[in-house]
């Protein structure tokens, strides 16, 4: 039992971290802009199926485009749609971008058909790697380093750079930040294009792991807001501790008892939210209050 356990746990690392990319990138988009991004599941999926072209057209190469692909698209729906939300009703934020969802997915489905395409990982992924009582593809432990990887880096853009430090204290502040001179519609289209990245890079690695079909987009999306919430609404670190307890839950639920497998998540956030009701790491952000 303890060695199925810690087999489960290692999965669910992987499914995990992959919920930490997709959520971190909401976090960033609502921190920073104060917008409900609902079309965050469809840069999901636009992630998976431009890797899926990249490499049908270029090779396994060419896929580490497919998540800067999926930031530019995302900077170009800032500017032309999500910029004329700022400042006005949170719920025209929610039923826009439900809708550009909902077109998105329309389109993915006239591009690339609405059924599923399979997409192997790379000849070099192929196999398993067993330590212990812990079997876990070769892929699987890629996807592992990549996300961690990631969130390394990221963390060292928000440290070190200057344009990370004008995130940080815009998602706080953006009128100060104004007030200093800054080009704040460049910085937040940014931070939208920074966390539709994130999103097509979670697409990305999660495409060789399951079909690629656009309902990866509603797949991807509830999950993310369950892992906002439970870390705290524009809390980084939340949505990282937040993603890898949903990732956990879900991967020994599946196992043990998979009636309940769906709802697990879910019954996750409400005992959270029961002890801590703005979440893990939530603070009280008056702007939003």
């Amino acid at each position: 039992m303890l060695d199925l356990i810690l087999s489960q746990a290692v999965n669910g690392l992987v499914l995990g971290f992959l919920y930490v990319l997709i959520a971190t990138g909401l976090s960033i988009i609502f921190g920073m802009l104060g917008v409900v991004n609902f079309a965050h599941g469809a840069f999901f999926a636009l992630g998976a199926y431009f890797a899926l072209t990249l490499q049908a057209e270029f090779g396994w190469y060419a896929v580490v485009f497919a998540p800067v692909l999926v930031g530019l698209v995302g900077m170009l729906v800032e500017w032309l749609l999500i910029r004329r939300l700022y400042g006005k009703e949170p719920l025209l934020g929610l039923i826009l971008t439900f809708a550009l969802s909902l077109l998105m997915i329309s389109l993915m489905r006239l591009v690339w058909g609405a059924g599923g395409l399979p997409f192997s990982p790379p000849p070099i992924f192929s196999g398993f790697i067993e330590y212990g009582p812990i079997l876990l593809t070769k892929y699987r432990l890629a996807v592992l380093v990549a996300t961690v990887i990631l969130l390394i880096a990221l963390w060292a853009f928000f440290k070190f750079t200057p344009f990370g430090r004008i995130l940080r204290a815009g998602s706080r502040d953006p009128e100060m930040v104004g007030l200093l001179g800054i080009n704040l519609p460049r910085v937040l289209t940014g931070a939208f294009g920074l966390g539709c990245f994130l999103a097509g890079a979670a697409g990305m690695l999660a495409a060789p792991l399951q079909t690629v079909t656009p309902t990866m987009a509603t797949a991807a999306i509830m999950p993310a807001f369950v892992i906002v919430t439970i870390g705290g609404l524009g809390s980084y670190p939340g949505a990282v501790v937040a993603g890898l307890l949903v990732g956990l839950v879900t991967a020994l639920t599946v196992q043990f008892f998979p009636e309940a497998s769906a709802a697990a998540m879910y019954v996750l956030m409400v005992l959270i939210l029961l002890v801590r009701p703005r979440g893990l790491f939530g603070e009280r952000w008056e702007r939003f209050e």
